[in-house]
């Protein structure tokens, strides 16, 4: 039998189909359907994983979030969202869950995002797991350099630029960007373009580290030191000697926790807790943050002097929306990603579903991107993306963004006219200048009975 697995969905069919689906593939699943009775749970015995519905009937799936984090480290967190939820979905990530899942989806989907769980390295495991890998970064002209989608819009180009630079140095970075974009990709990218390449990569989610037990996961601890230490612990610092320690969501670092942090990149030293010795630990940090930290250092929440230490070189990610130029590249990479953890062989979007993505916002930026393309594939029957496997959220956005650019129109009628004489007539691109679909352009020309 695998792993313990607590689901919580108030919706009793629903529960009933993953728990059985999930059985099958020789899961231990414990199921219930409110908050309440989840916490009861989490207490009673140890859980793997746990899966919640954001909505439920005595309160939302962040508070199930919240608790697994301040009390149950070890236990991993996926969260089930209504589309039009992608802003609470993303919030979810912020605090620390693992993944999350857009419903309406397919045991199969949940699967997938499972079997990345899985497939994760420990921090522990990754500096054995890089030492197995390629020996060196092989810099090519392609758009996609080791799993890095380079891109080919202006900005990306310019924010590749930086990574390339400041990759060879030694200065802590810090990336500033919304959730979604790929922080840790970047991070990752800057790891590679070092001479600490062959070294371990430590990732490290701030906000998931509950303020107890936070000395402990940076810097170790010996046996007995405290209630619960039945072993001597290897800290993130000394995992990461030599390599890199990306710290994400750093600005969630309580104040306690930053003059530790400070005092252990200030002396290059660390002491576990309970021990009387110091380690010298070789460490280049990468850090990262969706929020203003500068507007932190005001508020007086995060130490100024840490700001400036971590901040020796900053870097903006761009948003997906800031590079539409590469929202295609970002599309073939993830659905070769999709084919490959399915085995299928979906060839690309239809052009209905290519339309879509252009006109859509992706405020979950490249991880939206991913979650959609991913449950497209699992969808699709055919060899291009037909868009009735498409999220409603994207094609509604569609929609309603034509609609909006008419209804900004102060004469619509004298638009047409005049798109249609610029263009000579031609639908195709007096449609573009009107930025609507041709169907709608003759739709327009009926209503307004033009002749042309």
């Amino acid at each position: 039998m695998k792993d313990p697995i607590l689901i919580v969905e108030d919706d009793i069919a629903f529960l009933k189909m993953l728990s059985t689906f999930l059985e099958r593939k020789h899961y231990n699943i414990q199921g219930v359907s409110s908050i309440a009775e989840a916490k009861l749970a989490l207490q009673s015995q140890p859980f793997s994983l746990l899966i919640t519905d954001l909505k439920l009937p005595d309160g939302s799936g962040l508070e199930l979030l919240e608790f697994v984090r301040q009390s149950l480290l070890e236990t991993k967190v996926i969260m089930m969202t209504g589309y039009a939820e992608v802003s609470s979905a993303v919030e979810a990530i912020k605090k620390g869950a693992l993944d999350y899942i857009s419903k309406p989806f397919r045991p199969e989907e949940l699967m997938m995002v499972m079997e990345e769980w899985h497939n994760k390295p420990k921090p522990s495991e990754a500096k054995e797991q890089q030492k197995a890998t390629t020996s060196s970064l092989e810099k090519t002209t392609t758009a996609v350099e080791k799993g890095f989608v380079a891109g080919i819009s202006d900005i990306s180009k310019k924010f590749h630029q930086y990574l390339k630079l400041v990759g060879p140095t030694n200065m802590a970075v810090l990336i500033q960007g919304e959730s979604g974009t790929g922080k840790e990709v970047a991070a990752q990218a800057i790891h590679r373009y070092s001479d600490r390449s062959h070294q371990a990569f430590i990732a490290v989610d701030c906000g998931a580290i509950p303020k107890e037990i936070a000395a402990s996961e940076f810097f170790g601890h010996v046996k007995g030191s405290f209630t619960g230490a039945v072993n001597d612990k290897k800290g993130h610092f000394e995992a990461a000697h030599l390599g890199t320690l990306f710290l994400d969501e750093v600005g969630n670092l309580t104040y306690e926790n930053q003059v530790q942090l400070l005092r252990a990149l200030q002396e290059k030293r660390i002491k576990p807790v309970g021990s009387n010795e110091e380690i010298a630990v070789d460490v280049r940090i990468v850090t990262a943050t969706n929020e203003d930290l500068l507007k932190a250092v005001a508020a007086g929440s995060f130490r100024e002097d840490l700001y400036h230490r971590l901040n020796e070189f900053s870097i903006q990610i761009p948003s997906l929306a800031e590079r539409k130029d590469d929202l295609f590249l970002y599309t073939e990479y993830f659905l070769d990603q999709a084919n490959e953890a399915l085995q299928k062989n979906v060839l690309g979007l239809s052009p209905q579903v290519a339309t879509a993505f252009k006109k859509y916002h992706w405020p979950g930026n490249l991880r939206e991107l991913k979650n959609v393309i991913k449950r497209a594939v699992l969808l699709s029957d055919t060899a291009y993306i037909p868009i009735d496997v498409i999220p409603m959220e994207v094609v509604n956005y569609s929609e309603a963004k034509e609609i909006k650019n008419y209804a900004t129109s102060v004469n619509e009628k004298e638009l047409i006219i005049s798109a249609l004489k610029e263009a000579k007539n031609n639908k195709s691109k007096a449609a573009k200048l009107l930025n609507i679909t041709r169907k709608t352009l003759y739709n327009k020309i009926k209503l307004y009975q033009l002749k042309v």
